[in-house]
């Protein structure tokens, strides 16, 4: 099934769209594998559904919020940045939302979060020399945490967009039967 982005106007859809996210943000604090995480899919599903800024300050106070409780770390101008990023294409890139698009997409934001985040691991400088040998070490070390990525990014868009176009349907079902 294809859906368009929320209107700014639709208030329901907002409000389901928030609600959705915010359960998913949830089980980024409770322990999971190591970068099986939600945040991708949500800027990945703000960009696709939201107005374009909910869209992108949505994935930034998730990540806040959530960073504050688990811990920050050096690398969050490289972490928020790339699902900024995520969101900004995919606000973007998505005028109507169907299966292939989010698979492409879920994929897409794995890719850009892996590319972004190991750079930043490997600029730090503490782990890797500032060579291009030593970036190619860290983006083949970083492999099984892509790995993860990947699962998450996929397991999360699926559900994030399952639940909304299984909402979507009841909400409009029951909006046609009232009237």
């Amino acid at each position: 099934m294809n859906i368009k982005k929320i209107e700014s106007n639709d208030k329901i859809g907002i409000i389901l769209a928030v609600t959705l996210i915010a359960f998913v943000v949830i089980s980024r604090v409770l322990p999971h594998p190591a970068n099986f995480a939600p945040i991708g899919a949500v800027a990945l599903f703000g960009g696709a559904i939201l107005p374009k800024k909910l869209a992108l300050t949505l994935p930034l106070a998730a990540m806040i919020i959530s960073d504050l409780l688990i811990g920050l770390h050096p690398l969050i101008i490289f972490t928020w940045g790339s699902f900024m990023l995520i969101a900004l294409l995919s606000s973007y890139r998505f005028k109507t939302i169907s299966a292939t698009n989010m698979l492409g997409g879920s994929i897409g934001a794995s890719i850009i979060f892996y590319v972004i985040s190991n750079f930043g691991v490997w600029q730090e400088g503490r782990l890797y020399p500032a060579t291009l040998a030593g970036l190619t070490n860290c983006y083949y070390n970083a492999l099984p945490f892509f790995r993860n990525t990947l699962l998450g990014d996929l397991a999360y868009t699926g559900v994030l967009f399952g639940l909304f176009v299984v909402a979507h349907k009841l909400v409009k079902s029951r909006q046609t039967s009232v009237v």
